[in-house]
């Protein structure tokens, strides 16, 4: 029994702080019903149903106690580990940038070695934007505090006023919590459904929008060959007015010839065969 003890007790040694307070109530909690189980034997049932309430209620604030303490823990731990996070993504770009602007963008090529000012520049660089950082982080620092001190005076008006919270006020307010959560789940469900009609509105705007650039299309196409057409039509025009043009002309001669033609006459053979002696005696 003694080696049991003193196992539990470095087991409990070697746990975790959280662990060990679980342990400690536990037997806490053991011993006192163990102590106390004579006497309960003892009392009414309406002082046992009060211990009990009494023991549920410590029972209670002890668990609710570790519960906070808990997620004090995890907060921590999450923060932690957001701040590893940042942290390695931070080195990870300061990685890349140093063999992008230093290893790979800094050698000389004549000689392949890398040049000593741009690294001096390229650090001097790092420690201005750090410095900037501090600083931006320094006032934002200080205006938390500011935020701080003004909510804590605020705290501190309302206690000495008597505007402090009871039991009465947090459930009222945890009644009011829960029915602005149904009424944000029902505008969620209204959103989803407006989500769904504005995806079907979508699909339908998409396809008239598919029909429009088709006719678009047809539209461009059949002003092109329109265009072309009356291009077309302005050649034939001209040509039909040269043509006008040369037909006016040729009836014009036509009729002049039919003039002379009409004013013609013909001579006699004897004529004729007198003018072919005369010619031939020349």
């Amino acid at each position: 029994a003694v080696g049991s003890t003193q196992s539990t007790g470095t087991q409990i040694k070697e746990a975790s702080p959280v662990q060990q307070d679980v342990v400690r109530v536990h037997k806490r909690r053991s011993r006192s019903r163990t102590g106390s189980t004579e006497r309960l034997l003892k009392l009414t049932t309406e002082q046992k149903c009060d211990i009990a309430q009494r023991e549920h209620d410590e029972l209670r604030e002890e668990i609710n106690k570790f519960k906070h303490e808990t997620e004090k823990i995890l907060d921590t731990y999450r923060a932690t580990r957001e701040e590893a996070e940042i942290r390695l993504a931070e080195m990870k770009k300061s990685s890349y940038e140093f063999n992008r602007d230093i290893v790979l963008g800094a050698k000389n090529l004549r000689t392949g070695r890398v040049v000593a000012e741009r690294v001096t520049r390229y650090f001097e660089d790092k420690m201005r934007s750090r410095k900037a950082l501090i600083e931006k982080l320094r006032l934002k620092n200080s205006t938390l505090k500011v935020q701080k001190k003004k909510l804590q005076l605020q705290l501190k008006q309302k206690e000495e006023m008597g505007e402090v919270l009871h039991e009465v006020d947090f459930k009222q307010l945890r009644i009011e919590n829960n029915q602005y959560l149904e009424k944000i789940d029902e505008r969620n469900q209204e959103l989803l459904k407006l989500k769904h009609s504005s995806g079907n509105t979508l699909q339908v705007l998409n396809t008239y929008k598919k029909k429009l650039n088709n006719l678009t299309m047809e539209s461009n196409r059949l002003k092109l060959e329109i265009s072309q057409r009356n291009e077309l039509l302005t050649k034939i025009d001209k040509e039909t007015e040269l043509v006008e043009k040369e037909r006016e002309k040729a009836e014009s001669v036509n009729a002049n010839l039919r003039r002379q033609l009409q004013d013609y006459i013909v001579p006699e053979v004897i004529d004729y065969v007198q003018v072919r002696a005369d010619l031939y005696e020349l």
